[in-house]
């Protein structure tokens, strides 16, 4: 092998489109103030994110889904200091690299109480609706979704510029909100996701999901409607 095939592939710059596949290399996405890597991992293709301050280096891992080996040598590249991680919701999916990613970085775990005894690895700090985690300058809102889990939560990051970016784990994706297992949970988090993301923050307002593409608060909201008529 040689020097140049032993490096460490790059992560990309001014390349970011949102879209990551299994096995890729993370997208880096500059933002005024902060730093957003997307990764996908695991076999069903989970968005793992690391949120980093410009201005301290300290970082925030959302979601240690999968394959702990390839995050822990993302933080390693990216940051002086993960601040902690942050698990969405208590779905298997979400957390096989939790324990692992822990272990190795010695950093705090945070998720919603009410997901929190599902989770393999106990937090240090249980959130609840408006919490705000500090991450170096970097401050993330918490805000709670129920349905998907009883415990889901997304994060709000508003940048120097006034940019918006949500985390929303498995609440919220491209055409519709996560999966739900009757009527009474798909309508309750349809009207947290109306009212705590839609009817909260502007139409720019990105939107980073637990899987798959990212999309805009303006490219969903006027299908709204739809989604309501037809019940998933």
């Amino acid at each position: 092998m040689s020097k140049q095939q032993g490096k460490r592939a790059p992560v990309p710059i001014d390349a970011y489109t949102g879209h990551v596949s299994p096995g890729s290399a993370a997208q880096r996405r500059e933002l005024p103030g902060a730093t957003v890597y997307k990764m996908s991992v695991g076999p069903m293709d989970n968005n793992a994110y690391l949120v980093r301050c410009s201005g301290t280096g300290q970082a925030l891992l959302i979601d240690a889904a999968n394959e702990g080996p390839r995050l822990r040598r993302l933080i390693a590249q990216e940051t002086p200091g993960l601040a902690r991680i942050l698990t969405t919701h208590r779905h298997a999916d979400h957390w096989q690299a939790l324990a692992e990613v822990t272990a190795a970085t010695g950093v705090p775990t945070t998720a919603h109480r009410l997901d929190a005894a599902e989770l393999p690895v106990s937090p240090d700090v249980e959130l609840t609706d408006g919490d705000q985690l500090q991450v170096g300058d970097r401050t993330l809102e918490v805000i709670h979704l129920v349905g998907h889990t009883p415990g889901s939560i997304a994060l709000a990051l508003t940048d120097d510029a006034g940019g918006v970016h949500l985390f929303t784990g498995d609440s919220l994706f491209p055409g519709g909100v996560g999966r739900t297992t009757s009527s009474a949970d798909f309508t309750r988090l349809l009207d947290d996701v109306s009212t705590k993301l839609f009817d909260r923050y502007p139409d720019h307002a990105v939107v980073y999901p637990g899987h798959g593409d990212d999309t805009t608060l303006g490219a969903e909201r006027p299908h709204l409607a739809e989604w309501r008529a037809r019940g998933w």
